[in-house]
């Protein structure tokens, strides 16, 4: 079952699904009995399924949801039967509008067809969120805010809605523009990148970093930050894991 997430342009494409084989089935252990494959899409607030025809790579468009807001990012749960979806009222960068309306949704995905349903409460969050993702364990939801830099975790309850925040102990060293956070494949550690700022006019450069941290129980405790060069002349954006090799790729966005 493969699950893959897709950032676009984002004045036209919010988030972006590919989901592969969604199924019944039991929590944590998915059973497939029949297979499809479902593409979905964002404008602004509005999330649509498509049918996805492999053999002649067409869409066809079947069901849309309407969010109050607009839809930032959103990522499936291991077990394809939840899609939890961040979104806000917020402007992009650090000059757009703060905004006051910041979301967290979990949708049910109808196994047969692919439709949205919601499921659960609606939790509020503290800032726009950037990135969401969920850990490979399926057990926390976190989101990724970049004005101020910062990450939020929630609890996924037994039955796939979003569940309360968990309190952090300890205070993040979360950089400067976090612009996504992954939990590594052993589950142990957390990786917030933190694309940092070019210099302008009138401030100077604030320097990028990969900001490592452990993860346990929902919570997460600071252990380092990877920024060759202190960070200056290094604007990461997005990290992705090789799938069987302990490798990393990092796209660095302000470097190209």
């Amino acid at each position: 079952m493969n699950c893959e997430i897709a950032e676009m342009d984002r004045r036209t494409f919010a988030a972006t699904l590919v989901a592969g084989s969604f199924a019944a089935a039991a929590w944590g252990r998915p059973q497939v009995t029949n297979r499809k494959t479902v593409f979905y899409a964002s404008v602004g607030p509005e999330l649509t399924a498509y049918d996805v025809d492999v053999a002649s790579a067409a869409l066809t468009r079947r069901t849309s949801i309407t969010l109050p807001v607009n839809i930032h990012y959103a990522w499936p749960h291991p077990s394809k039967r939840y899609l939890y979806v961040a979104s806000s009222n917020g402007g992009s960068g650090t000059s757009g509008i703060i905004g006051d309306r910041h979301y967290l949704h979990a949708f049910r995905i109808n196994p047969a067809s692919g439709a949205l349903s919601p499921h659960g409460e609606i939790r509020m969050l503290p800032s726009r969120p950037i990135h969401v993702s969920v850990d490979n364990a399926g057990e926390y939801v976190l989101t990724a805010h970049n004005n101020p830099s910062n990450v939020v975790v929630h609890r996924i309850n037994n039955d796939g809605t979003p569940g309360e925040a968990v309190m952090q102990p300890t205070k993040l060293d979360a950089g400067i523009f976090a612009h996504q956070i992954r939990t590594t494949p052993s589950n142990r550690t957390a990786i917030l990148v933190t694309r940092g700022n070019n210099a302008t006019g009138v401030k100077p450069e604030d320097p990028g970093a990969l900001k490592m941290f452990g993860f346990k129980d929902g919570v997460l405790t600071n252990l380092s930050s990877i920024a060759p060069g202190k960070g200056f002349g290094f604007g990461p954006r997005h990290i992705d894991f090789h799938p069987t090799r302990p490798f990393v790729f990092v796209s660095v966005e302000r470097q190209t």
